[in-house]
């Protein structure tokens, strides 16, 4: 990466560690300040030599020359003698220091502001590098002036333009208490103070909102001798006529809403074929809303689907069932018995199309199929998978390349350690869906990446990646990122090693509590109790019996992989023998790692030889994976140290 500067502040530099490097005096920082301000340029020698002092020495340019070489080693310690530098260049008449355009601060803080629509979220991150004033110990250095006085008001337009992105979302309450304190430090900027009373109006503090109104004319005409603008005098007559206008987004959205939802009614008949499409459209967007809505959505989607294939219509039908495309992480379905009924209407569909039929409607029901087959031993969901992928590049289709890729990633579990495979799928999804702004496909990217990185040990990435879909789903409202980003934090805390067992189990329970309104039962079902039961793997305690448990415990789909682990500490060694023998091979999905490695443990005890050599065979491919980290739910440890075990 290289060394990073930091200017929001006193002048600093760190290394590819995030260690401090050290600057040596003040003069070293003074000539990485200016070759800073000058942005990659070259700065002459004869200039820095004005800049540093105001009555120069004899030996200035040899002083400073002696500066550059001190910094040239300090940023660059594993030069080799005589080898050119790469950051702090010579050139022609000076010197230029050749920084990444997002090593230093101050240049990532001023393209985060000025790139174009940014969330609440990115500002708020962006404000936060800010350690001081810009270039803090240089403020008397005239050519740190100009620079500044750029950033300082760049940071301020950052205050107002977060404030107005929070406004926008319709969170004005969050807003006032930041802009009442900007407004008070910054009392000439008449942005502020229109945004601050705009706050109080649709919190309901009209009252307030007046009188921040009047504070504002009194102090411009006090400080500057200044009316308010004709924005502030606006949108005091708004206030005082209570304007329609001033209403919050939610409100505005209502009535669009109820408007175009009434024009709809009118115009479109209630039998009309259109009104399919258009309601598999809103289910799609129901389904990402939250719990409720993903139920709703699962609820009438087959019923679709049903009255599609009712009007004898195969290309209505296909059209109907491929327009469903939802992304979808996990790889076990919340309602098995629905996604046989999808699959099945997609095999019609598919097998009903006309010769002349277009190919993006067969590549759908094809990622269809591939994605609600998913966790089955299917032959059938790993062949759909290739061909939609085929079809869709071939068209050169993002939005469909995309579907077609999710259904790839779904079928990407025929043996255990593919984490970098997907880790590719999840990349390729990331890319793609953001330049051509698929978001909810960019989210299910960032997620892909969050399971595989952590699979493959590299927390650092995937704590990157579940940053960025947590940022793209407050931008974008979609509350169940949250659950397997929460869920994710509880895996990257237990791998550190920083925790105990019980800190990680009271992690796990406080994570589950969620779990019943997300509408995913395949999902919740018996996980709890495996995040638990992982917590004592690791850490080497006794797996909790029903008997101390004082109840059954409802193991979900885990119950075949985890039966005998529980009948060994009830001290049950023949019917956990027995359990082994009989034991099936796990699902393909996000857990058949973890699986195994239960299976591992649960053979070795009871000295099942030939279940052993199951297992090792099984897990061998994932040799270097940590096992159920792939999942971003729970994490067994390194699958290496039941292989060990195993071939002990």
């Amino acid at each position: 990466m290289g060394s990073v500067f930091g200017v929001l502040g006193p002048v600093v530099a760190w290394d590819d560690e995030g260690e401090p490097i050290p600057l040596k005096g003040p003069r070293h920082r003074a000539v990485l300040a200016r070759l800073i301000v000058a942005r990659r340029r070259v700065v002459p020698v004869t200039r820095l030599v004005e800049d540093l002092w105001d009555d120069p020495p004899p030996d200035a340019v040899g002083a400073v020359r002696t500066f550059v070489a001190a910094l040239r080693r300090a940023l660059e310690p594993g030069r080799p003698p005589r080898a050119p530098a790469r950051l702090l260049v010579t050139e022609g008449p000076g010197y230029a220091l050749r920084a990444a355009p997002d090593a230093v601060d101050a240049w990532r803080f001023e393209q985060a502001v000025t790139g174009g629509p940014t969330e609440p979220a990115r500002l708020e991150e962006a404000l936060g590098w800010w350690r001081g004033p810009a270039y803090a110990e240089f403020a008397d250095e005239d050519w740190a002036h100009a620079e500044r006085a750029r950033l300082t008001e760049l940071r301020l337009h950052a205050v107002e333009r977060r404030a107005e992105a929070q406004l926008a979302l319709g969170r004005a309450a969050e807003a006032v208490p930041d802009l009442d304190a900007h407004v008070a430090e910054h009392p000439w900027r008449e942005d502020a103070w229109r945004l601050l009373a705009l706050a109080l109006y649709r919190t309901g503090r009209q009252g307030d909102a007046l009188a921040v109104l009047r504070r504002a004319r009194t102090l411009l005409a006090e400080q500057l001798g200044v009316d308010p603008g004709p924005r502030l005098r606006r949108l005091e007559s708004d206030i005082l006529h209570q304007d329609r206008g001033l209403a919050a987004p939610a409100d505005a959205t209502a009535r669009v809403w109820a408007q175009a939802a009434e024009a709809y009614d009118r115009t479109v008949g209630a039998g009309a074929r259109a009104r399919l499409e258009s309601t598999v459209g809103l289910l799609r967007n129901l389904a990402v809303t939250g719990g409720g809505g993903l139920e709703a959505a699962r609820a009438h989607r087959t019923a679709a689907v049903a009255a599609a294939e009712e009007l004898g219509d195969p290309e209505l039908t296909a059209r109907v069932i491929g327009a469903y495309d939802v992304p979808a992480i996990w790889t076990r379905s919340d309602d098995p018995e629905q996604a046989a009924q999808v699959v099945a209407a997609a095999e019609r569909a598919l097998a009903a199309l006309p010769p002349g039929a277009p190919e993006a409607a067969r590549a759908r029901m094809l990622a269809t199929i591939a994605v609600e087959s998913r966790g089955t031993r299917s032959a059938r969901g790993p062949w759909a998978a290739a061909e939609a992928e085929r079809i869709a590049r071939r068209l050169d289709d993002p939005a469909l390349l995309a579907f077609a890729l999710n259904g790839v990633f779904m079928q990407a579990f025929e043996r255990a350690g593919l984490a970098s495979y997907r880790d590719g799928i999840g990349a390729e999804l990331v890319a793609l869906s953001s330049r051509h702004g698929l978001v909810t496909f960019e989210v299910l990217g960032h997620l892909v990446r969050v399971q595989a990185r952590g699979a493959l040990g590299d927390f650092e990435a995937a704590d990157r990646h579940a940053a960025a879909a947590g940022r793209l789903a407050e931008r974008n409202e979609l509350p169940l990122v949250s659950v397997f980003t929460e869920w994710y934090r509880v895996v990257r805390e237990a791998a550190s090693g920083r925790v105990c067992a019980a800190e990680e189990e009271a992690a796990y329970r406080a994570v589950a509590a969620r779990l019943d309104d997300v509408g995913m039962p395949g999902l919740r079902r018996g996980l709890l109790p495996l995040a638990l039961l992982s917590v004592r793997v690791r850490h080497g305690l006794p797996v909790p019996g029903e008997a101390e448990r004082g109840a059954a415990v409802d193991w979900g789909p885990y119950e075949p992989w985890v039966r005998p682990l529980v009948l060994l500490e009830e001290g049950r060694d023949a019917e956990a023998a027995e359990a082994v023998g009989r034991i099936p091979d796990p699902p393909r999905d996000l857990l058949l790692e973890a699986m195994w490695c239960l299976v591992a443990r649960a053979a070795v005890a009871v000295g099942d030889r030939r279940t052993a050599a199951r297992a090792r065979e099984a897990l061998a491919p994932a040799a270097a994976e940590l096992a159920g980290a792939g999942s971003g739910l729970i994490t067994l440890g390194p699958v290496a140290d039941f292989l060990a075990v195993l071939g002990a």
